[in-house]
């Protein structure tokens, strides 16, 4: 299968690789969501040629992640502002930046803290299952097949809820 064709799969991880899968294009949806709109300033902090940067934010329009928003009629100049698709990435970003924080910073530590507006703090994001409200981890998940894979034939995983083992402790 060819990159181009990643988009046709069932999964929906090759799907929304097919729109964020490339290098550049994370970066330029980091750099709106850090308020950097305009080509300028976004071709000046990743130091992109024009023509790759017009390539990038013009998949980016065409897929529903940013629109041009006209900010100067002559000459005509527009910048670059998330959908609700693009700020449906945020939580990809912050999870990407979680994992960058612990594997990838170096001595100096995490580049940016992500802070949460409403109390100020600067927080850590962590997935929590909606259900129970335990912190996900890897290996106490499993998948089975959505609606776009029933019928198929695939074997449906054996899921038996599992009860966490709670520390107890004795009252003296």
């Amino acid at each position: 299968m060819r990159w181009k064709q990643i988009e046709t799969m069932t999964c929906s991880v090759a799907r929304t690789l097919s729109v964020v899968g490339d290098r550049w294009t994370m970066l330029i949806v980091r750099d709106v969501f850090l308020g950097l709109r305009r080509f300028d300033a976004i071709q000046h902090d990743l130091q992109l040629t024009p023509h790759r940067l017009s390539d990038r934010l013009r998949k980016l329009v065409r897929d529903g992640i940013l629109r041009r928003v006209a900010y100067e009629k002559r000459p005509p100049r527009f910048e670059y502002r998330l959908t609700e698709k693009g700020l449906d990435l945020y939580p990809l970003m912050a999870t990407m930046t979680r994992w960058g924080d612990r594997w990838m910073a170096g001595r100096a530590g995490a580049p940016v803290e992500l802070v949460h507006r409403p109390c100020g703090h600067a927080i850590m994001p962590e997935l929590i299952c909606p259900c129970c409200k335990s912190k996900i981890d890897a290996r106490e998940m499993t998948a089975r097949p959505g609606p776009a894979l029933k019928g198929r034939g695939l074997p449906a995983p054996d899921i038996q809820p599992t009860r966490r083992k709670i520390a107890r402790t004795s009252a003296a």
